[in-house]
Parts: C-alpha cells; sequence; structure tokens
C-alpha cells in the first residue's frame, strides 16, 4: 500500500512538475533552435564571405593580368617603332629583341619577321630560328591582322605550349614592314606562372586561367594546361557576367565555392576555387566548443528552473523575439531594457548586441567605401550625389569650385602613372588644407575634383578658389615639374536657382578657364 502511494506521487504529473516539464522542454528547444540558427547563419555567411573573397581576388587578379599585358603590347609598340626606323640593319633589330627579352623578362623568347613571315632577329639566340619562314596559328594571323593581337595558345615551332603577344611595324610611309612578337610558355617556367601561381590560400584551392573557348591557359597541373574544358556552370556563367562568383563541383565531384572575373583585353577567364569543406571546417570546431561550454550551463539551469522556470524563460523569450526583429531601427535599445539576470540571458544578449553592432559597423564601411574614392579618401561621384541630396533637403545655399590639373596627360606620359597618382593625392590633400571643415571635396574623375561650399557665398567661393590656386601653383613635387589648376567657381541660391544648374556652371567656367590658358581661375556670377 505505502509503496503504491509512493509510485504514485512519484510519478504523479502536478502542476509545479508540469512548469518543471515544460520549462526543461523550452529550455532545451530553445537551446537546439539557437544552435541550429547559429550554425546555419554562420555556414552561410562563411560561404557567402568566401565566395565574395574569391570574386574580389579573381576581379584583382584579371586587372592585374589586364594591366600585365597591356604593358606588353606598350613593350612591343615602342620596340615596333625602333624597328620601323632601322629595319635593314640587323644588328639593331637583334640587339632590340634582345633588350626586351632581358631587360623586363616579360617574354620566355622574343621573335621579329618580315611581311613574308621570315625571321630577321630573335631572342633568345639559342633558338637559332633566324632566316626561317614562320607558319605556325599566331605569325599567320599576325601577318593577315597587321595589328596588336594575343594570339590563341598553339604549339610554337620550337614546340613548346605558347601564346603570343605582337605588335605590326609599319614604315613612316606606311607600308608594312613585318612584326614583332613575344613568346609566353604555358608550360614552362614564365611570367605568367609567377603573376597566377602565389596566391593566399593554403588549404586546397586553386586558380585556374581559361580562354574564351575554354581552353586552360594555366592550372597548378601544368598537365592539364591546353585541355579544352566541356561546358560547365562556372565557363558557361563567366561568358554572360564579367565577375562573379557561385558554388560549384569540380570534376572530382567536390563542392568548391567559385570567384571569377574576365581580362578585358585577351578575353580571358580568371577562376578561383576554394573547397567548400575548407571554408567550413573551422566552424565544426567552433560548435562543438560551443557545445561543451552549454553543457554544464545547462545542468546548472535544470537544477534552478524548477524555483523560478518564469523568471528564466520570460529572458530568453524576450531575447529570441528580439532575434525575430533584427531590422528594427530601436532593437539594440530593447535588448539592453531586457532584465537578464543570470549567466546564459547575458551570454544571449551580449552576442546579440555584438552582432547588431558588427553588422552595423560592416554596413557603415561598406557604406562609406561605396561613397569614397580609394585613392585621395574624397567623396566619390556616388558620396557627392549623397550630400548634395542633403544639402538640397535643407534648401541650403552653396557656391561650387570645380578644378582639374593642367595638362595631367603630359604628366602620366613624362613621369608614368605612378608619379600621376602620387600628383593626385598632393592635390587631394592641398584640397583639404585649404578648404574649410564644413566643405565637401569629391574627386569626381581622373584628374578633376569638385568642392561644394555649403552657406559660402560666391566672394568667399573666390577666395577659397584662388588661394587653392596659388598653394598648389607653389607646390614643390620632388623629382617633377610645377603643376597647376585650372578652376570654374559658381553659386546656387536654392531660392531662384538649380543645384544641378550650378554644376554645370562651374564645370562650363572650369572649360573657359582652360580655354584662356590654364592656371586661372573663372567665375560664373548670377
Amino acid at each position: 500500500m505505502l509503496r503504491s502511494l509512493l509510485s504514485s506521487s512519484l510519478f504523479r504529473i502536478d502542476l509545479r512538475r508540469l512548469i518543471l516539464i515544460l520549462a526543461v522542454m523550452s529550455a532545451f528547444v530553445t537551446l537546439a533552435n539557437s544552435f541550429y540558427a547559429s550554425y546555419r547563419v554562420q555556414r552561410q555567411l562563411l560561404i557567402d564571405n568566401t565566395l565574395e573573397e574569391n570574386r574580389v581576388y579573381a576581379t584583382k587578379l584579371a586587372a592585374s593580368t589586364e594591366q600585365f599585358l597591356k604593358n606588353m603590347q606598350k613593350q612591343l609598340a615602342y620596340s615596333s617603332t625602333i624597328a620601323a626606323g632601322h629595319f635593314d640593319d640587323r644588328e639593331i633589330l637583334q640587339a632590340e629583341t634582345a633588350r626586351l627579352k632581358y631587360q623586363t623578362d616579360s617574354f620566355n623568347s622574343v621573335v621579329l619577321t618580315n611581311a613574308q613571315g621570315k625571321i630577321l632577329a630573335t631572342s633568345p639566340d639559342s633558338l637559332q630560328m633566324v632566316g626561317r619562314i614562320l607558319n605556325t596559328p599566331g605569325a599567320l594571323e599576325a601577318l593577315k591582322e597587321r595589328r596588336p593581337l594575343i594570339s590563341k595558345p598553339y604549339i610554337s615551332a620550337a614546340q613548346n605550349l605558347v601564346i603570343v603577344i605582337s605588335a605590326p611595324i609599319f614604315h613612316r610611309d606606311g607600308r608594312y614592314l613585318g612584326y614583332i612578337a613575344g613568346t609566353i610558355y604555358l608550360r614552362q617556367k614564365s611570367i605568367l606562372n609567377e603573376l597566377l601561381g602565389e596566391h593566399y590560400y593554403r588549404d586546397g584551392s586553386y586558380i585556374a586561367v581559361l580562354d574564351n573557348e575554354r581552353r586552360i591557359l594555366y592550372h597548378p597541373d601544368a598537365f592539364r594546361i591546353g585541355e579544352v574544358l566541356k561546358p560547365r556552370p562556372v565557363t558557361e556563367v563567366v561568358k554572360q557576367h564579367t565577375n562573379g562568383s557561385l558554388m560549384v563541383t569540380n570534376l572530382a565531384g567536390e563542392a568548391m565555392l567559385a570567384g571569377y572575373a574576365v581580362v578585358p583585353s585577351s578575353g580571358w577567364e580568371i577562376i578561383t576555387q576554394r573547397p567548400t569543406d575548407a571554408t567550413l571546417k573551422p566552424l565544426d570546431g567552433l560548435m562543438i566548443k560551443v557545445l561543451k561550454h552549454l553543457t554544464p550551463l545547462a545542468l546548472l539551469t535544470l537544477i534552478c528552473v524548477w524555483l523560478c522556470s518564469r523568471m528564466i524563460a520570460h529572458p530568453l523569450w524576450l531575447l529570441a523575439r528580439s532575434a525575430n526583429e533584427m531590422d528594427k531601427p530601436d532593437i539594440s535599445t530593447n535588448i539592453r531594457e531586457i532584465p537578464s539576470w543570470y549567466f546564459e540571458s547575458t551570454q544571449l544578449k551580449r552576442a546579440l548586441l555584438m552582432g547588431i553592432n558588427l553588422l552595423q559597423k560592416k554596413i557603415g564601411k561598406l557604406k562609406f567605401e561605396t561613397q569614397t574614392d580609394p585613392m585621395t579618401g574624397l567623396f566619390n561621384r556616388r558620396g557627392l550625389a549623397m550630400t548634395l541630396e542633403s544639402v538640397i533637403q535643407q534648401r541650403q545655399q552653396f557656391s561650387v569650385i570645380a578644378l582639374d590639373i593642367d595638362h595631367f596627360k603630359s604628366i602620366n606620359d613624362s613621369y608614368g602613372h605612378n608619379i600621376g597618382d602620387e600628383v593626385i593625392k598632393s592635390l587631394a590633400e592641398q584640397i583639404r588644407n585649404n578648404a574649410r571643415e564644413s566643405d565637401i571635396l569629391c574627386r569626381v574623375g581622373g584628374e578633376e575634383f569638385l568642392v561644394l561650399l555649403p552657406g559660402a557665398g560666391l566672394a568667399e567661393a573666390e577666395i577659397i578658389a584662388e588661394r587653392l590656386r596659388l598653394n598648389v601653383e607653389k607646390m614643390s613635387l620632388p623629382g617633377i615639374r610645377p603643376i597647376t589648376i585650372s578652376l570654374g567657381v559658381a553659386h546656387c541660391n536654392q531660392l531662384s536657382g538649380e543645384p544641378d544648374a550650378s554644376l554645370k556652371k562651374a564645370d562650363e567656367a572650369l572649360y573657359k578657364a582652360k580655354q584662356d590658358g590654364r592656371n586661372r581661375m573663372i567665375v560664373i556670377h548670377e
């Protein structure tokens, strides 16, 4: 009888036990859901970040390759002008091919032919091909097209798989004399291998380069170079977009995260791939650590929950509800006001606040980067549009100064683009030093700048513009001639004028300043 009473008392479901069971079940379900949601979110975040990193990396490689190809074409174009003036002097032609081969080490070999494809000079001399008639695909294409070319891969006369970059040679009277070309060996050490062979991943990821016919130009497995791939999602999508990313499966059936970009001048497709498993591997260890840390806390919670199940459940319920309202503008304030008197709720609350803070910082950083010029740190056109819209909404008068660097192209041509970039940075610094703290400074083009002066009248804008012009004229830059700027100044009273019209007037004034001789300021009066 006593045993029966004890048994019925032990298994009787009363209100306290029901609350305990519900609390335990709720705690367990909440913990499981949070763990699963965190895993899925972190997993997707890792995948998205890796896809974006691969896209950016492929885009950077494509830009570097594009610049590399342009530099090589410039070298060949320069050599073609030298060859055109001494086409009958074999020693000069030979010296020029040797200079082109060894000065920059951009090419594995250099060859110069006449209009019939006969080799007149080559480097290195070990090729011993002078006097031979070239009938390779690259040679025939160069002789036929008579323009700068980047060939498709083919087997050269020296039995190497190569691509050829060529430039035609024309006499001053317009006669076609032949061409000069540099070759890049695809299966041997070359500048292309050095450019693409090293990258920052070391976890099974790799880079591949294809031409527009899906032929492999570069691959870590040298035996696959020259292979033509069958149509696959990543090779087909590249033909529709200049850059991007997607999840693919390679020939071995392994899931990969791929980024891709196109080299404009050659049509080459650069693809960076990273194994999905390698990307997600750190997440598995992290989640195991989270489980190990949460298990003892869960046991302590079970001991205390029968005393204060509602007090424990209520903060968690509030945090869970807040997690579903992450898009609300006042969510951080709401989360801070949630009472969290025990460890788990405090940690969840802190994690939510940290996550919101990190998200807002990332959004703010992305917004800043899209509105600023990376070289100078000034606003770009998008930033100009955003700030101008704010000025317009406030119905505030403003003046505008449009300026650019006089004869900037000659600076680039004389000293190179690196010096040109330094000139632009120095001018941006002068603009900062001469502007007011409230002024809006923008770089709207290569060497073109715009300064908005909120609340400034035309007379004040003239003073600032003239001071800037004089300071730039006095500015000394090591190794180059002094620079000058031309400026156009206009004013906008929003009660009687249109902001866009004022920008246009400033641009017209700038154009007139350049027409009148440059290094001057022109003011458009209302």
